[in-house]
């Protein structure tokens, strides 16, 4: 990742910056080109920002303030764009080791010595940048196109889209994409549940159909011979009483079904 050069100062021709910014992003190659990328957008962000003010203050007709807001949302569209685009570079640059990371001092290794990674100020960047950085590409990984949406919904509703807006709608998106998201519910909305009754019953149920088709005549030949075997083991006696109580379960559930 290599240092940030200077940004020449462009026309301040609105439609020109917005077009500069946009072929600049589109044709960058490196973390370098994406930061003028992103100083030509914010650039043209406050361009457009100064215009609306002006239109307003002139008491111009709202279609040249919307005229202006729809600039500026397409400046900060661009410059979210590079943004993105920063936080996948700085990222990669650090996986590299090219750049150094927060916990990581820079301070032992001589200043002639080439293998010190560069730090985010020497790239000319700010922590906080490269922190809302991360926040945008998150929140698009998150809910895609929300950037785009979040500044939609400012122009229909007639409102400025700031950066202010745009980045509490973000970081909301990103806070959502760290949430642990539930599963799908697969549970039919025309299943009715059952009475504490019905659920008594379907479990008797269960377990004689069940146990009816598991006692075929060779797995109860196999389970007497089983239980002879058992006969000195330590649990013995508590299988026999289980085996008892549920004979006696089983009779009288039969005698409801004789009484009917």
């Amino acid at each position: 990742m290599s240092l940030l050069a200077p940004v020449s100062a462009p026309s301040q021709d609105l439609p020109s910056l917005i077009d500069r910014a946009t072929s600049m992003l589109l044709g960058a190659k490196t973390a370098a080109e994406v930061l003028e990328a992103r100083e030509v957008a914010g650039l043209a962000y406050d361009v457009a920002k100064r215009a609306a003010r002006l239109q307003r203050a002139k008491n111009a007709h709202d279609d040249l303030v919307a005229a202006a807001h729809r600039a500026q949302a397409h400046a900060l569209e661009i410059e979210a764009r590079a943004k993105r685009r920063l936080a996948d570079e700085y990222d990669a640059a650090q996986a590299r080791g090219e750049v150094a990371r927060g916990s990581v001092r820079t301070d032992i290794v001589g200043d002639l010595n080439d293998v010190r990674p560069a730090t985010a100020a020497e790239l000319g960047l700010r922590r906080d940048e490269i922190h809302e950085a991360r926040i945008i590409r998150d929140a698009e990984a998150a809910d895609p196109g929300i950037v785009r949406r979040a500044l939609d919904d400012r122009l229909e509703r007639g409102e400025e889209p700031t950066r202010a807006a745009l980045r509490k709608m973000v970081v909301d998106a990103a806070m959502r994409g760290l949430r642990p998201q539930r599963s799908a519910s697969r549970r039919n909305p025309l299943h009715v549940p059952p009475t504490p009754e019905q659920a008594a019953w379907r479990h008797v149920t269960g377990t004689f159909r069940a146990f009816a088709e598991w006692a075929s005549e060779g797995n109860l030949v196999l389970a007497r011979k089983g239980m002879r075997q058992a006969r000195d083991t330590p649990f013995h006696d508590l299988d026999a009483k289980a085996i008892a109580q549920g004979s006696a379960a089983f009779t009288t559930i039969k005698e409801w079904f004789d009484a009917r």
